[in-house]
């Protein structure tokens, strides 16, 4: 797993969202998601659209990925 195949993951599986993601060993990851479905949630609810676009990756070849979710609006700030 690499970070261009992670980022094309949740950028299908979020229409609209850009992510941007990093990982030098290939299992640790950090990832900066702008979504407009992020609109309203809490951080939790947020985490757990993009873990959705991962599935069974998450914990699997995919052991650690630190998120920080934003909206367009608190992107830009």
């Amino acid at each position: 797993m690499n970070a261009e195949t992670i980022k094309q993951l949740i950028e299908q599986g979020l229409p609209g969202a850009t992510a941007r993601v990093e990982g030098a060993d290939g299992v640790h990851f950090e990832a900066t998601v702008v979504s407009e479905a992020f609109r309203g949630k809490l951080p939790l609810a947020r985490h757990r659209l993009v873990y959705a676009t991962l599935g069974e990756r998450m914990g699997g070849e995919i052991h650690a990925l630190a998120l920080r979710t934003l909206t367009p609006e608190e992107a830009g700030a």
